[in-house]
Formats: C-alpha cells, sequence, structure tokens
C-alpha cells in the first residue's frame, strides 16, 4: 500500500479574509488547522505536517500534537515558499506520495483524500500526479508523488502553486464535485 504524507499550506497571511488562516476558527471553536489535519488522517495519509508562517507563534499550538508543522521564513513570498516548505518536510518522510491542500478548505470531507488517492492506495507510486477537480475548476486535494517534489519545489514562484507543473505534466484530473467542500473560505464571516 502506498504511503502518504498529507500537507496543509498555512503559512499566508489572509489578506483578503484580515488575518492569517492558520487562526480561523469554525462556529464550534474548533481551529481550521485541526480540520484540515484530521480530513488528511481521515483521508488515509499516515502522516500530516503543517506550513506556517504569519501568525506562527499562536498558530502553532492550534497544530495536533500529532502533526508535524515546519515554518516559513519566507512566507511573505507567496504560495509557492509554503508548498516548498512543506514538501520539504514531506521529504523527511518515508510517504511515496504528498496529498497537498489548503487550511481555508474547512468544509472538505476526508472522502475527497480518500478519492485521491484511490481504493487501498490505488497504482498510485513516486511518479503519481492527480489534481481534484470541483464543478469543473482544479482545486485540492492534489496528490504528488515523491519523484516530482523537488521539480515542483524549484518551478513554483511567487503567489502561484503548482498548477502550471501539473498542467504541463498531464496531471490526472479527479472528479470531486460531488463531495462538495472544494471552495476557500477568503471572508472573514464563514471563520471565527
Amino acid at each position: 500500500m502506498v504511503r502518504a504524507v498529507g500537507i496543509v499550506l498555512a503559512a499566508g497571511a489572509g489578506s483578503r479574509f484580515g488575518g492569517p488562516k492558520a487562526l480561523a476558527r469554525a462556529e464550534d471553536g474548533t481551529p481550521w488547522v485541526e480540520i484540515a489535519c484530521r480530513t488528511l488522517l481521515d483521508g488515509g495519509c499516515q502522516d500530516v505536517v503543517v506550513t506556517l508562517g504569519a501568525g506562527a507563534d499562536e498558530a502553532g499550538p492550534l497544530v495536533p500534537g500529532w502533526a508535524g508543522t515546519a515554518v516559513v521564513p519566507d512566507w511573505v513570498d507567496g504560495a509557492s515558499a509554503s508548498l516548498r516548505a512543506g514538501l520539504a518536510a514531506a521529504a523527511g518522510t518515508s510517504a511515496d506520495v504528498a496529498v497537498i491542500t489548503l487550511v481555508d478548505l474547512p468544509d472538505l470531507p476526508s472522502a475527497a483524500v480518500r478519492r485521491m488517492l484511490g481504493p487501498d492506495g490505488g497504482v498510485l507510486g513516486a511518479g503519481t500526479l492527480r489534481r481534484a477537480v470541483h464543478d469543473g475548476r482544479p482545486g485540492h486535494p492534489v496528490v504528488v508523488g515523491r519523484r516530482h517534489w523537488e521539480a515542483i519545489a524549484a518551478a513554483v514562484t511567487g503567489d502561484k502553486g503548482a498548477a502550471d507543473y501539473l498542467r504541463a505534466h498531464a496531471a490526472t484530473v479527479v472528479d470531486c464535485t460531488d463531495l462538495g467542500g472544494g471552495q476557500d473560505v477568503d471572508r472573514r464571516d464563514r471563520g471565527r
């Protein structure tokens, strides 16, 4: 069975949100970082890493004790810095694939992660590239095999993730529309 590490990208300042989304909480008080970590774990990831940048000192205690953290000193450079830090942390695990998601997807179900990993890990391996699509729009989770980690880290810049790399390398598209939860939250009225 394939071994998966989950990566929660949570290092940004959340300028449209009004503050770091790593500090956001659901209406019941549960931190979004905890929700994202649990989604990855329940979806089939054996390890989980959260990238932290803006508000890292306050966000660190919100990360479940069983998950790791990767502090992103250059978080102001955008999503690429968070992704690079997450992939570098993943390299320290024995995972074959990384399942990447965003902290601002509190409604993403673990079923989406399971679908992305396939039954019993499916045919996933070090060369895997899979991207979730919601209502025809590319989104998360994204599954990236270990063989691509260095290349993606070298290719991403600024506030862009791996979309160009995934497109250029013909990532397999997995429709997760029926599962819901693919819309990121950019307004504070969804958090506390």
